[in-house]
């Protein structure tokens, strides 16, 4: 039902004037989906008050209510004939419903309330969906949906994350909000974080991440009240400087079951490093940071090692704004084990001085869709210096590409030897004291690579094809006879 509403909504959206690519489709989908959750928690949660005896006031105005403006019922259940719709339904959206919703963040009692983010949310977006006779129909569809039970959220956040995915394939900066899956999914599982730990992504984009982090920490698992409630509350942070991707993080963890998530819309890079105390790091550091990015000369003042590097001045932040003891694993250029400019060679040493670099996952081309850059993941703990590097070498049989995406039994290898540190013909373990201490070079040349066959001589080549020409000769003359 929910594969079938979206494809529906993305062809109204499709016919609409102010929507033009993937990118606003989820964008105007996910305003109204979190309406109809919301009005669903809100269902909910008067549920389980009626249960206690206690009585639950709505945080929504009786008007703004998604019941009053949206889809009132009849008495069968079906949508009131005369609900707003066309001009009226777009101006009550724009000019009174939006305006309201954007209050909630001056009023709410903290970032980590739901009122905030319904307020943080309405100021970052606006109605593109130009026509009220298309939001009628987007908001008919998406209110036959529920969020009610376990399955239904968890079949929706299964979608919404095709829905990302589809996005990040479409092109106009649309994969810079989309790791694949099957690589989170296996960080997550190597770093392995715990109930009670703090985990944090700078660069969160579309919650990936801390998505899976969440699933890893509660899936098939009977938590108790105050674990639920650490995970709900206390676990998961995360920054993001992209307002469509603020909004589209923010829904995804929302689906998948964090109710109010800790995620500030504000740019990581413009805060000074040196200004981070200990009360402001974090135990488990996931991110993939956006590559190939150029950061003015005032961002960069923030930072010790100058560079115009997006990604290199998010792992300075990394660095610096995790815990002593914990736990990082970084998507990054796989340039960044080599490049011989100044700060690249800095920032190498200040990782492997401060931190144990203790594996390297170099991942091949088109593990991005739309992105041909090579990348590595960084897995380090912060507190001693790296004394010796195991790095795996990802080298599958096939290209891949949008129709031959990375799988999770690509990647089963890997998790299996890292946990030894085993070497095989894609992995090896490097001595770091080896390395020159000017470049600190980290390059991943693979010494346990097979060394090819020679190439044959021209001679040896021709010698074959006349071999090969006789014995053919042969068996077409012993066919003649027999025909």
């Amino acid at each position: 039902m929910f594969e079938q509403t979206f494809k529906n909504i993305d062809d109204i959206l499709h016919k609409d004037a102010g929507c033009g690519s993937e990118l606003d489709y989820v964008e105007q989908t996910s305003w109204v989906l979190f309406l109809k959750y919301l009005s669903d928690l809100q269902k909910d949660k008067a549920t389980a008050a009626e249960l206690t005896g206690e009585t639950y006031t709505s945080i929504i105005e009786p008007q703004f209510q998604w019941d009053v403006w949206a889809a009132p019922k009849l008495t069968d259940g079906k949508i009131d004939h005369n609900a707003l719709t066309g001009d009226d339904l777009a101006d009550f959206v724009n000019i009174e419903l939006f305006p309201y919703l954007k209050k909630f963040k001056v009023s709410a009692e903290s970032a980590n309330t739901i009122e905030y983010k319904i307020g943080e949310i309405f100021s970052e977006l606006k109605n593109r969906i130009q026509s009220g006779y298309n939001l009628r129909e987007v908001i008919n569809h998406i209110d036959a949906l529920r969020f009610r039970t376990h399955a239904e959220k968890h079949e929706m956040s299964h979608l919404y994350e095709s829905k990302i995915q589809n996005m990040g394939n479409a092109g106009r900066n649309g994969g810079e909000y989309y790791t694949p899956r099957p690589l989170i999914r296996t960080i997550v599982k190597v770093v392995n974080p715990e109930i009670g730990d703090t985990i944090y992504d700078g660069a969160v984009g579309s919650a990936g991440f801390l998505c899976e982090a969440f699933s890893h920490l509660t899936e098939g698992k009977n938590l108790s009240t105050k674990a639920t409630e650490t995970v709900q509350k206390n676990t998961f942070y995360g920054k993001e400087k992209k307002s469509l991707a603020y909004i589209i993080g923010t829904m995804n963890m929302i689906f998948h079951g964090v109710e109010a998530p800790n995620i500030v819309h504000t740019n990581t890079l413009a805060e000074n490093i040196a200004d981070i105390e200990e009360k402001d790091r974090y135990d488990v550091i996931l991110a993939n940071p956006p590559f190939g990015g150029k950061e003015r000369a005032e961002v960069q003042q923030n930072f010790p090692i100058k560079t115009g590097e997006t990604a290199s001045l998010f792992l300075q932040h990394f660095i610096k704004i995790l815990k002593a003891g914990g736990k990082a694993a970084v998507v990054i250029k796989n340039t960044f084990l080599s490049n011989t400019d100044n700060a690249s060679v800095a920032l190498r040493k200040e990782l492997l001085s401060s931190c144990n670099l203790h594996t390297v996952l170099d991942l091949p081309a088109g593990t991005f869709t739309g992105a041909g850059v090579k990348t590595v993941v960084l897995f380090f703990e912060k507190g001693t210096s790296t004394q010796n590097t195991w790095f795996y070498q990802l080298n599958l049989d096939r290209n891949l590409g949008k129709g031959k995406p990375l799988n999770e039994k690509d990647l089963a290898d890997f998790v299996k030897l890292q946990k030894t540190k085993e070497e095989s013909e894609n992995s090896w373990n490097l001595d770091i004291s080896l390395l020159s201490e000017a470049e600190m070079d980290l390059s991943a040349k693979n010494p346990n690579t097979p060394e090819e066959a020679p190439l044959r001589k021209p001679e040896e080549i021709i010698k074959e094809m006349k071999t090969l020409d006789v014995e053919s000769s042969s068996i077409l003359n012993t066919i003649a006879k027999l025909i």
